[in-house]
Order: structure tokens, then sequence, then C-alpha cells
């Protein structure tokens, strides 16, 4: 069993993401408001972090694929996992992606809205693909009370 403390510790989650180029891998999740948090970074990953609780590591595909026998999705041409970040509102939804797009990420798809919640995606460098979503809780509750 866990005690108090070990549960506590582990709210957090790190994403490991194998990528070709870690300076321009940290500069694009930079510009999409990620910061580097160098306690956990070193010469073959860098952690970038979006809150207290969510780190991305990226890593580079030879300390990635260490220790792993499984090769290593081709995320250009097949999607392996997809990742979504919360926000505050549409306008910061944008923001995120413009930068995105300006870094030299795509935008894969149309912004999906639904009214009470918009999602765009970014997909990286490497085609790891994010969604930024902004989910208008008092609308959802609304809907949801009428179901």
């Amino acid at each position: 069993m866990y005690n108090k403390r070990s549960i506590f510790y582990m709210k957090q989650i790190f994403i490991n993401l194998p990528v070709e180029d870690l300076e321009k891998s940290m500069n694009f999740y930079t510009k999409l408001g990620f910061t580097n948090y160098p306690l956990f970074t070193g010469e073959n990953q860098k952690c970038m972090a979006w809150g207290e609780q969510i780190y991305v590591m990226l890593q580079s595909k030879e300390f990635f694929s260490s220790g792993n026998k499984k090769q290593i999705a081709d995320t250009k041409n097949n999607i392996a996992a997809s990742f979504t970040l919360p926000v505050e509102s549409l306008d910061r939804v944008n923001e995120i992606i413009e930068s995105g797009l300006k870094a030299g990420g795509s935008e894969p798809m149309d912004m999906l809205d639904e009214g009470f919640m918009q999602v765009r995606s970014i997909e990286d460098l490497d085609g790891h693909i994010w969604g930024v979503i902004y989910l208008d809780m008092d609308k959802f509750k609304e809907i949801k009370s009428m179901q």
C-alpha cells in the first residue's frame, strides 16, 4: 500500500517524448508556454514544465529507446498518443496554437467547437499531437443538467 506521502508525491505526470532535435523541440515547447525545468534537464533530455504536476521530457531518440525493446513509433505518419492541455480561455487556445504554428508546428485538423468547448490541435516538430482546449464549465454544467 501507498502511504500518504507517496500518494502525494505521485500526483505528477512525466510524459516522455522521443524527439529528433532537443534544442529545436525545446524552443517549440517554450513557444507553446512550457518552461524549462533544469532539475531534470541534461545532455540527452530537456524537461519542460506545463505546471507543478505536468512535465514533458523531451528525449533524444537514442536515450528514449535505451533499455527498450520496441521500436519508436513513426509519429510523423502514425498516431501513437495524443495529449490535451486545458487553458482558461478561447483567446489563450488561439495564442498557443498561433505561437506553435510560428515555431514550426502544424495544425492537423480544424477547430472543434461544441459551444461549451473549443479545441484546436497542434502537431510538434516530431509529429506528436496536442489538443489545446477551453471548456466553459458553466455552459457544460447547464447542458449536463438538461440531459
